[in-house]
């Protein structure tokens, strides 16, 4: 079992930055990837960005020279640097982890509320 906190929601004006944070505990040898994920009022969840355990990254178009996801050296922490923030960057983040095989562990999520 893994559990997963995340922290560093708020508001924040458009321009602004925020930097989130997810603590995995538990069985955390086991995990391979991380991943960010939101989902907007309304909407479907969509992924952020994601770190392979190996420090492979991808993120969505959207956020691609905005948002930067990184990992601790123990592997258990992982953060997403979010830089010129959109109001369409408003939702509900959630921190993902999947296990080697292939379990999905979610935190319960961290809100972020952009304002025009």
């Amino acid at each position: 079992q893994v559990q997963l906190v995340e922290s560093g929601g708020g508001l924040v004006q458009a321009g602004g930055t925020l930097r989130l944070s997810c603590v995995a505990s538990g069985s955390i040898d086991s995990i391979g990837t991380m991943g960010w994920y939101r989902q907007a009022p309304g909407k479907q969840r969509e992924l952020v960005a994601t770190i392979s355990s190996g420090g492979s990254t991808n993120y969505a178009d959207s956020v691609k020279d905005r948002f930067s996801i990184s990992r601790n050296s123990a592997g258990n922490t992982v953060y997403l640097q979010m830089n010129s923030l959109k109001p369409e960057d408003t939702g509900v983040y959630y921190c993902k982890a999947r296990n080697v095989w292939a379990m999905d562990y979610w935190g319960k999520g961290t809100l972020v509320t952009v304002s025009s």
